[in-house]
């Protein structure tokens, strides 16, 4: 059997259609779908993975013993850890977190572990148990290996890891890759009959960035997290390509802060020849001062016609675009409402499906293979093409413009297909439309323009007309993209006489420099070497989801706060020289020059002086970053006084809660529900207290009002059943759903204070009670979602549960959380004597947590 391994499932079912004699069948490997087919007389069998199947993360703890430290991980195991010499030892002088009685917890994120972090090994873990798990299975069948991973240094790595997967089952077979630029039949044949090996030095260089990524990352978000600590528990990320693009960004802000605007005055007016009205502008384009503009109003006032001075026309050529690279589409496709992200998740799709070429590209030049006449005979099949590539194929060869950038792993972005514009989503026809006219734009003639300047006196004063005409359209006939309109002046003649029909002043202002857009920042972070074609997009989204800029590419005030930090101790990690050293070296493990471990272990060397500097200022970094600080806190304005309501932290609760800035004169706090907490503009609209909205793991999130008393909040308390510990004791007891002050829901005994029963509750959907019972004696409940109603049992020690978990894992498939309503559950009345009483639940905690009882205010850090 030959197995083949793309990225994706979706590449996966591709290949599979192209490669198959007849219809490849669709199966599954425990959860994962593969596709099964013949070929060649033989077995087939191709699977998709969800890019990275093992994911990189550190140990849980260092150990220090013998003179050597090792890495202790989450699994159990233990490996070597190599770190300086220089760094201090156990014993330790207080042994605090994160300093334990031999070595070192790295789980909490504590200042004094950060330096022994930057040197901390790297391990991989499963990031897709139930993908790694097919390929362990599928590889012990295969007699051959074939890595269909995308052709670039993360799809290498991401080859090469499957590759490390399949070899713990399979130690024999062979393995090959197969590369190709599009998922076409043509390509895709060209490909698997073209089979080469995996390139390790290219997976190392993708291996190699994973790491100093992890490494740098880590390190920096845990120390400027900590530094100033405070908000809604957004961390503050850096990073070796994100923290220079960002001061990228603060640069502009500050420049545009800095910029002094000058006044000046213009002076426009409008004339008329031959029935057609035109605009014209004084000579004088800026005046400096109104008196000067004024003077020329009043020399024009009252004048009906002007002569006309001069007539000056000249040809310009406009040469047609090169073609795609991702950077270029980028900036494109953000002129058509695109954002740099929604066009790479669209232009992803649009290879998948075979219509267009690989989209991470940094080639600006078609190589000589590219068939350009095959293209535009499959793009003469779109009728909205049909006729401009019919013209292009009848010339006697075609010439295709090139750009500044020539690789050979993939060619410029192209059209592969021709799609049904109908069968396609609004957005993914204007993305293809805008590739496939831009590749026929290159196979196209310039076009020609002619400028028209005219002259024109009045009173002594000269004003000018300008006018554009388009004289041959060239490749502006199927490439109208950024082009303006015809500017067309009526025939005039030197000496001729015009219509004059006032004029107007206007006062002005010089502006600052623009604010970068999307496309914008992603241009210039190519030109000064930050990231990579497949990663600057994701590095202008992490910058806004961490609040650093705002859409429109503002630096906030914690963005500005976080630069100004990094500038004031480690000013080299904000600019991109260090990056553009550092990429170079990975640049040098991909050509084989250089091995991924010194890369790495130089990096780390540059990170760990970076760390000791700003350790050593830590106080002064903090209150750098104090205003952002209590900016991020912010979640919205007390309804009593009208201060800002901050997120607070309580010592004597080791907690958060909300809490009036204006404390101790206002006392107004509200607890804060669980999970991940972001702040929402508007306020409830049932009580004006501010609303925050609440991320929790596998749920969808929502706005909740902070006001536990609010009627939004409120939940009636449901009779669920009797409780099996008071049945067991002769006594009648009822558990009630109820929730608590801090918005947890639970179920708890009437007789609370004597039994002790309580259970937790999901914390959303609408509750009912049921009047039956689980065979383990506890009420079975009905709780309604967005998936569905789901039975049940309230008792999350249920051995019924436990049973069926372990009946699940056996069978090799998910546990489910519950039984569909619909269903038939298991379900008994209890028999009270028979019953073992159930072990006593912990009382839930309903405390509001309030500022400590002293002068100062609460800790906010």
């Amino acid at each position: 059997m030959r197995l083949v391994v793309s990225e994706k499932n979706i590449a996966a079912k591709r290949i599979a259609e192209i490669l198959a004699v007849g219809k490849p069948k669709t199966d599954k490997v425990y959860s994962t779908p593969v596709y099964t087919f013949r070929r060649d007389g033989e077995d087939w069998i191709s699977i998709g993975l969800k890019g990275h199947i093992l994911g990189v993360d550190f140990p849980e703890a260092l150990a220090y013993a013998d003179g050597t430290w090792s890495a202790t991980w989450e699994d159990g195991r233990d490996s070597a850890a190599a770190l300086p010499a220089t760094l201090p030892v156990p014993p330790w002088e207080k042994r605090t977190k994160p300093f334990t009685a031999g070595g070192l917890d790295l789980k909490s994120w504590k200042l004094q572990s950060l330096p022994y972090l930057v040197w901390t090994p790297i391990g991989k873990t499963p990031a897709e148990k139930e993908i790694v798990r097919a390929l362990k299975n599928l590889a012990k069948k295969a007699d051959e290996i074939i890595i269909a991973t995308d052709y670039d240094r993360e799809g290498e790595l991401i080859g090469a890891d499957a590759r490390g997967v399949m070899r713990e089952t399979n130690k024999t077979a062979p393995v090959f890759r197969a590369r190709f630029s599009a998922i076409t039949k043509d390509e895709i044949e060209r490909a698997f009959s073209e089979l080469g090996t995996v390139s390790d030095e290219l997976a190392a260089a993708g291996e190699a960035r994973q790491d100093i990524d992890l490494v740098w990352g880590a390190v920096l978000t845990r120390l400027l997290t900590k530094a100033r600590f405070a908000g809604v528990g957004r961390p503050r990320s850096a990073g070796r390509v994100q923290t220079p693009t960002l001061k990228l960004v603060v640069d502009r802000e500050i420049e545009r802060d800095a910029f002094v605007p000058v006044t000046y005055w213009t002076v426009d007016g409008r004339c008329a020849s031959d029935g057609s009205e035109f605009p014209v502008s004084h000579e004088t384009e800026r005046f400096t001062s109104a008196e000067a503009a004024q003077a020329v109003m009043d020399a024009v006032a009252g004048q009906s016609e002007g002569t006309v001075a001069d007539v000056t026309t000249t040809r310009r050529t406009i040469k047609p675009p090169t073609p795609f690279n991702t950077t270029a589409l980028q900036a494109a496709a953000a002129g058509e409402g695109l954002s740099p992200a929604r066009a790479m998740r669209i232009a992803e799709s649009l290879y998948m499906n075979g219509y267009i070429s690989y989209p991470r590209v940094d080639n600006s030049v078609y190589p000589k293979s590219l068939d350009l006449r095959g293209l535009l005979k499959t793009l003469a099949t779109v009728p909205a093409y049909r006729s401009y590539a019919q013209a292009l194929l009848s010339a006697d060869k075609l010439t295709a413009t090139r750009g500044a950038k020539e690789t050979t792993d993939h060619p410029p972005i192209h059209p592969t297909g021709a799609p049904d514009p109908e069968k396609l989503k609004p957005e993914e026809w204007k993305l293809y439309n805008l590739v496939a006219r831009r590749f026929m734009a290159t196979l196209s003639g310039a076009a020609t323009l002619e400028a028209t300047k005219v002259g024109i006196g009045v009173a002594g004063e000269r004003f000018i007309a300008r006018g554009d005409v388009v004289i041959t359209p060239g490749f502006r006939e199927i490439y109208p993209y950024g082009t303006k309109k015809d500017e067309v002046l009526p025939k005039m003649t030197e000496g001729g006489g015009v219509a004059f029909l006032g004029a107007e002043q206007a006062e002005k202002e010089t502006q600052p420099p623009k604010r970068f857009t999307a496309a914008g920042l992603i241009q210039e972070m190519e030109k000064q070497g930050l990231g990579t074609k497949a990663t600057r997009h994701d590095i202008i989204e992490t910058l806004v989801s961490r609040g650093y800029i705002s859409d429109r590419m503002e630096a906030t005030k914690l963005g500005r706060a976080v630069i100004g930090a990094l500038s004031a101790f480690a000013e080299r990690i904000t600019t991109p020289g260090m990056t553009a050293e550092l990429e170079a070296e990975m640049d040098e493990i991909a050509n084989g020059r250089a091995r991924r471990e010194i890369v790495v272990g130089h990096s780390r060397e540059l990170l760990a002086g970076v760390v000791k500097v700003l350790l050593e200022n830590i106080e002064e970094v903090g209150e750098l970053l104090k205003d952002a600080a209590i900016e991020d806190a912010k979640v919205g304005i007390c309804p009593k006084s009208g201060h800002d309501l901050l997120v607070k932290s309580s010592v004597k609760f080791k907690g958060q809660f909300v809490g009036c800035s204006g404390w101790p004169e206002c006392d107004v706090t509200y607890p804060l529900p669980q999970g991940k907490i972001e702040t929402v503009e508007e306020a409830c609209p049932t009580c004006g207290t501010p609303q925050v909205k609440i991320i929790q793991f596998r749920q969808k999130p929502r706005v909740r009002c902070l006001d536990p008393e609010c009627a939004t909040n409120y939940d009636p308390p449901v009779d669920i059943g009797a409780c099996p510990n008071c049945m067991a004791a002769g006594v009648e007891g009822r558990i009630i759903a109820q929730r608590s002050k801090s918005l947890k829901r639970f179920a708890r005994c009437t007789n609370y204070e004597t039994c002790n029963t309580s259970y937790p509750l999901p914390a959303n959907g609408e509750l009912h009670a049921t009047g039956e019972f689980c065979s383990c004696g506890v009420p079975i409940v009905v709780v309604h979602t967005g998936k569905g109603p789901w039975r049940i049992c309230i008792d999350p020690a249920c051995p019924v549960k436990a049973e069926k978990a372990a009946a699940a894992e056996k069978a090799g498939v998910k546990p489910k959380r519950g039984t569909k309503a619909k269903t038939t559950a298991a379900s008994a009345k209890p028999k009270a004597k028979a019953k073992a009483k159930p072990k006593a639940k912990a009382k839930p905690k309903t405390a509001t947590p309030k500022p400590a009882k002293s002068k100062d205010e609460p800790s906010e850090a």
